[in-house]
């Protein structure tokens, strides 16, 4: 069975034992015959195993419930492999399209190969990554509009938006920080390597947070209301995983999120215009107010 193979079967699997349906094996089976793959019972208990070790995803099975399921609690890389999953799938849909008729191409349109830049930097970043080598580079802040040099030791590739970042412990302040890898230059692998310093799971820095800014404030509770078109959105494609629905009306949708209000969730709510009103916190209702009337007196002084 060819790799791609083997992605897809771990992707039906999960998405029949998610759930909480609790399918019995046989279920699980006759879903996956019924996607095109007719294997065994012993293939399906080797994915299923493999997926356990390789991933740190459990799948266990529920006597009361005479079903299998996945233990999300005790599984702290499950969205992260559910995202793998789903790159991967995406990306056997158009390599198949493509064997087809190289005419595939022409009915997808991707984004600017603009966002593609520093994705060279992707796998010496990575071998770093695994073998906790030291690395150095110099990096450009949008912000301050300054360059400057780096040595580093690398923790964690994260991507957002299409853009990806390096989340690294800078040894100079004795901090984590963040840096786009976009803005990376003169990248440099050490020979020397570096004690990791942090035990705790990395992509737990980023729990509370929309983006990549995870250090900027305290979570708060966030409360947002959105008209009926925007509500069909945000039930669809939640904002955050902590995303609730207090209240429905034919009006609005009330939700309430648990997060960090950092600058890329300012960003989104600005993005979203009318659409959306924050009710809680009131500093945040205040500075979102406030950005706005500054946009309208630009557009009045025009």
């Amino acid at each position: 069975m060819s790799r791609q193979g083997t992605i897809k079967r771990y992707s039906l699997i999960l998405e029949k034992t998610s759930k909480k349906h609790y399918p019995s094996f046989e279920r699980i089976k006759d879903y996956l015959f019924d996607h095109g793959f007719e294997i065994s019972s012993r293939t399906i208990q080797r994915d299923i195993e493999q997926i356990r070790n390789e991933f740190g995803i459990s799948i266990l099975y529920n006597r009361d419930k005479n079903g299998y399921y996945v233990e999300e609690d005790s599984s702290i890389n499950f969205d992260r492999f559910l995202r793998f999953l789903e790159l991967m799938n995406t990306a056997d849909l158009l390599a198949d399209t493509l064997r087809d008729s190289q005419e595939g191409l022409n009915y997808i349109h991707f984004e600017s190969s603009d966002n593609l830049k520093g994705i060279e930097q992707l796998k010496p970043l990575l071998e770093a990554i695994k073998s906790k080598r030291k690395i150095e580079f110099i990096h450009e802040n949008y912000q301050k509009n300054t360059t400057r040099p780096y040595e580093v030791h690398p923790y964690l590739l994260k991507e957002y938006l299409s853009r990806w970042y390096l989340l690294a412990f800078v040894p100079q302040y004795e901090e984590m920080r963040i840096f786009g890898i976009d803005r990376i230059s003169n990248l440099k692998l050490k020979k020397s390597v570096f004690k990791q310093s942090i035990d705790d799971d990395l992509a737990s820095f980023f729990k509370d947070t929309i983006g990549v800014s995870y250090f900027v404030s305290q979570k708060e509770k966030v409360v947002l209301s959105f008209d009926p078109l925007e509500a069909k959105y945000i039930k669809s494609l939640p904002l955050h995983s902590s995303q609730e629905i207090i209240e429905e009306t034919e009006k609005e949708l009330i939700v309430r999120l648990d997060i960090i209000p950092n600058m890329e969730f300012y960003q989104r709510i600005l993005m979203m215009g009318y659409s959306v009103v924050v009710l809680e916190p009131l500093w945040l209702a205040e500075k979102i107010r406030s950005t706005l009337q500054k946009a309208l007196d630009n557009y009045e002084k025009a």
